[in-house]
């Protein structure tokens, strides 16, 4: 029997996100009922609902930041129990049969389906998010919740977490590394904590002054204010890896020189054709490169839970009322949050 839910929902790519009831699956014997309590604000929520990238499906439920408590299990599941904390991020499933998928690199699947704006394959629903009271998602896609971490600053941990933690881990950075990131906001601000954690020297690339007590309260050991030339020459051959958050076009060009010989540069925040053209003469002539990394697979996704409930680590949250989401996306527009906005689901009334 399917389950009926109320959500907040962008109808078109001009219209504000409002109350909206929908049905989510019945329950398959491989799937977790989850009473969602909290869901984090990404930038992509805004993006899709807006239709910025193309390709939106109307009506969506945005939210891919989840966390919630279990409150049925299909006949199948074993690793859950009714009370559970647990996590949704940014997949619900995926054709789990290529090689991407055999090796818990899921986001790379050619056919995974995201929680959001996606087709599901076995039934031809829409996929619909985190905005909402309730989500049915298979076990394969669920994650545990470590207990003692508080519940509201780890749902973005599914999405901004898991996206600065990813390239911390695949370039194995270490206390013997510079790294760079480059933007304080969501993303950011969990870059500067986990590149902390994980040992290296930690640096801020930031075109805002003022944000030094900030960036070194979050794990930074310096700050570079990227539209100062002096600044920048003196970082020139630094960093062996610079992760760049910021999610629009943006010049990368002044970047490269601060990287070290063998160095990378890796983008996880914009999507999209670059305004103006990469000079490649210092990635040839240094070994220099740039790459770009997306999310997490689901067993690297519970690994850096598992890791930012070791170390203490949370995001900064603006806890804020369903009501409230298009006025959280203004304010997302012009980077007024300290540093990521979640919903609390208690406010969402059926």
């Amino acid at each position: 029997m399917a389950i009926s839910v109320i959500g907040y929902a962008a109808a078109s790519a001009t219209s504000e996100l409002a109350p909206y009831r929908f049905e989510r699956r019945d329950p398959r014997g491989d799937d977790v009922v989850i009473e969602i309590l909290y869901c984090g604000v990404c930038h992509s929520d805004l993006h899709i609902a807006r239709n910025d990238w193309g390709g939106a499906l109307y009506p969506v439920v945005p939210g891919h930041e989840i966390v919630g408590r279990v409150t049925a299990l299909g006949k199948d599941v074993t690793r859950f129990k009714i009370g559970d904390a647990v996590g949704v991020g940014c997949l619900v499933d995926s054709c789990r049969d290529c090689e991407d998928c055999e090796h818990g690199q899921e986001q790379y699947c050619e056919n995974k389906v995201f929680t959001y704006n996606s087709i599901d394959p076995k039934d031809g629903s829409l996929t619909q998010g985190g905005y909402s009271k309730t989500i049915v998602v298979s076990d394969r896609f669920v994650l545990k919740v470590p207990k003692g971490i508080d519940l509201k600053g780890a749902a973005p941990l599914l999405c901004a977490g898991i996206t600065t933690y990813s390239p911390l881990r695949h370039w194995l950075a270490d206390e013997n590394d510079k790294v760079a990131i480059i933007g304080l906001g969501g993303l950011g601000h969990m870059g500067l904590k986990l590149a902390k954690a994980f040992g290296a020297e930690v640096t801020l690339f930031t075109r805002s002054p003022g944000k030094e007590e900030d960036a070194k309260r979050l794990g930074a050991d310096h700050v570079v204010l990227s539209t100062d030339e002096k600044q920048m020459a003196a970082v020139k051959g630094k960093f062996d890896l610079i992760i760049d958050t910021v999610p629009y076009d943006h010049d990368l060009n002044p970047y490269i020189p601060a990287l070290s010989v063998n160095g990378t540069l890796v983008l996880v925040g914009y999507l999209g054709p670059l305004g103006t053209p990469l000079n490649t003469a210092p990635l040839v002539l240094q070994r220099k490169a740039v790459g770009g990394s997306l999310i997490g697979g689901l067993p690297e996704t519970q690994e850096m839970l598992d890791f930012c409930a070791e170390h203490g680590i949370t995001a900064d949250v603006e806890v804020i009322a369903m009501a409230d989401i298009n006025k959280a996306y203004e304010r997302l527009l012009k980077s007024d949050v300290k540093y990521r906005f979640v919903i609390d689901m208690a406010t969402l009334k059926a």
